[in-house]
């Protein structure tokens, strides 16, 4: 019996304008409610942004910067961060790739370097509601929680390879493709943020359906009871899924919602 909806937000739940079809979802969300299945947000973005979608819906819970910082509006239940021993070490080697553009996301903000292109620092902004942007990492004063990188498309998975070299025992480099890298804490992942978030609902994995599209996805298709891959999923996403659904375009994720119901 399924009592946890769980879904990645980019390429997943919400359509390439980043919009998707609220009414819909409203009338699936008091279904939900209904059958008390506990709607969840499992997303590498930063929760500010992510709790921007859901301003209705003040139940959400929301496993953002890929399972590090666990919340709803009201309770706090769970922050991971790197040591700062740890996080200084990363950035340092992250500075030491040149074709790596950096953002460090915390707690209170995501900060990013004033030097950087303003049309990527606007860029950032769409999916980094609180941006701090200065001249050093060393005036960060928060929780780090990870690393978010851009790069030239063509090279993310050699960079991959190069930063799980760089950075093993420290970090791990995740990347749904497309330039888009995170370095996360070892072990955590969103599969890692909803077995912990599953302990204080008292919901476990398996009675938990996600849905996902890239490698930030896998471990969480993978360790549910019910693993969705969406129709525009990366291949070795849809290999491990237990179901398919049509794609973020088409509103797969409430495709599926709406059947499953």
């Amino acid at each position: 019996m399924i009592k946890l909806f769980a879904t990645d937000m980019d390429g997943t739940f919400l359509r390439n304008d980043m919009t998707y079809d609220e009414d819909r979802f409203s009338d699936l969300h008091r279904k939900m409610d209904a059958k008390n299945i506990q709607w969840v947000v499992a997303s590498g973005n930063q929760y500010f942004q992510l709790k921007s979608f859901f301003e209705k819906y003040p139940d959400t819970i929301y496993v953002a910067e890929n399972g590090a910082y666990i919340r709803d509006l009201n309770k706090i239940y769970a922050v991971h961060s790197f040591d700062k021993i740890t996080a200084k070490k990363i950035i340092s080697k992250l500075q030491n790739i040149p074709q790596l553009q950096i953002l460090v996301c915390g707690v209170k903000s995501a900060y990013i370097l004033n030097s950087e292109p303003i049309d990527y620092i606007n860029n950032v902004k769409k999916y980094y509601h609180e941006l701090v942007t200065l001249d050093n990492f060393n005036e960060i004063n928060d929780k780090i929680l990870k690393f978010a990188l851009s790069c030239p498309p063509s090279e993310t998975k050699n960079l991959v390879k190069e930063l799980k070299s760089e950075l093993l025992e420290l970090a791990e480099p995740t990347s749904s493709g497309h330039g888009d890298i995170d370095i996360i804490q070892p072990g955590r992942n969103k599969a890692a943020g909803l077995a912990e978030l599953g302990k204080d609902l008292n919901i476990s994995l398996e009675e938990m359906c996600a849905f996902g599209d890239g490698g930030n996805d896998l471990e969480m298709i993978q360790e549910v009871g019910l693993g969705v891959a969406m129709d525009n999923a990366q291949d070795h996403v849809k290999m491990v899924s237990n179901k398919q659904t049509t794609d973020n375009q088409n509103q797969g994720v409430l495709d599926f919602i709406s059947e499953f119901i």
